[in-house]
């Protein structure tokens, strides 16, 4: 729980005064009491019953929730959320040719890119850039999902790994505004789900671009995609034959660099059933937001039941209020 106004917990320090002040109260009263001869009026007005002092203890209690209450208590609660720019960059190097994940790493991607956007709310914009030799924006932010499944579907295999340049493209892309619907315009929440299966070996750094685009605070969700042990073949275009392999592992470590300097988080997927678990749980994950809420007016409602609770027993008991 946090407070909208923390400062004003300062008057809770009333509190143990009132309760000074009535325990003091108290302590008169039982020095008055024993001036008294008549025992019995002694013992009624002086007993050692506790529960006389239970009117007391709840009239402090209404009094400290009374004074929670104007320092506006807010809790944080789950919200859908129905607006958002995701930005899919989906490495499309030629390692992505890799069978170690099934049927190929790339194929994995488009099927795993699929159950994402079928997750993701109707009025989320997804935008999707590739990695391979540049970076590029195969699609601008929409809601238009069909036309973004279409883009994923016709992704092809080509060059390097321009991750850097990618990540600068996709943060531009995930901060251009929208129309407000009032004449002017505004930036929409936004996240960047990064896909790769190998390390950055042209453009930019990505480190450097994160360092220099963090304070946009884009969580970047990232994706190591393939074994350590992934092996690339060679082909002679001619017969088909192998004529080299070439190791490609994914670079977990810059991942997951990226991942935790924007407050994103990192993912491995060794194969496509994992990939598919990690896409699916990041639709419905982007789907809800956390925001607070105040609960002002329930410790003001739990102030006056407080307060009526003692009010009530003090009338029971002596016919008088506490």
């Amino acid at each position: 729980m946090s407070f909208q106004a923390p400062l004003l917990l300062a008057t809770l320090a009333a509190v143990p005064l009132v309760a000074a002040v009535y325990v003091l109260a108290q302590k008169r009263r039982r020095r008055y009491a024993v001036r008294y001869t008549n025992v019995d009026l002694l013992a009624a007005v002086a007993g050692r019953s506790y529960t006389r002092h239970l009117p007391a203890l709840l009239g402090l209690l209404a009094l400290a929730a009374l004074l929670i209450a104007i320092a506006r208590p807010q809790r944080t609660v789950a919200a859908e959320r129905h607006e958002a720019n995701v930005i899919l960059v989906t490495d499309t190097s030629g390692s992505m040719l890799a069978t170690d994940v099934r049927p190929t790493r790339l194929a994995a991607a488009q099927a795993a890119a699929r159950t994402f956007i079928k997750e993701v709310p109707d009025g989320f914009r997804i935008g999707l850039v590739t990695i391979s030799n540049s970076a590029q924006q195969l699609v601008e932010p929409t809601t238009d999902h069909a036309r973004v499944t279409a883009a994923v579907n016709s992704l092809q295999v080509k060059g390097a790994t321009a991750m850097g340049d990618a990540l600068q493209l996709a943060v531009d892309s995930a901060r251009v505004p929208v129309p407000d619907g009032l004449g002017g315009s505004r930036r929409l929440p936004a996240a960047i789900v990064l896909l790769s299966d190998g390390a950055n070996t042209r453009g930019r750094d990505p480190i450097d671009v994160v360092q220099q685009t963090k304070k946009f605070k884009i969580p970047i969700f990232t994706v190591a995609l393939g074994t350590q042990d992934g092996v690339l073949e060679h082909k002679d275009p001619q017969t088909g034959a192998v004529t080299s392999t070439e190791k490609v592992p994914p670079d977990s470590l810059t991942l997951q660099d990226i991942a935790r300097d924007t407050g994103g988080q990192f993912f491995a997927a060794p194969d496509a059933r994992k990939l598919q678990a990690v896409y699916a749980n990041l639709g419905s994950r982007l789907a809800k937001t956390k925001e607070k809420r105040q609960v002002t007016s329930a410790f003001a409602g739990g102030a006056l039941v407080l307060l009526l609770a003692g009010a009530g027993l003090g009338l029971a008991r002596g016919g008088r209020l506490p």
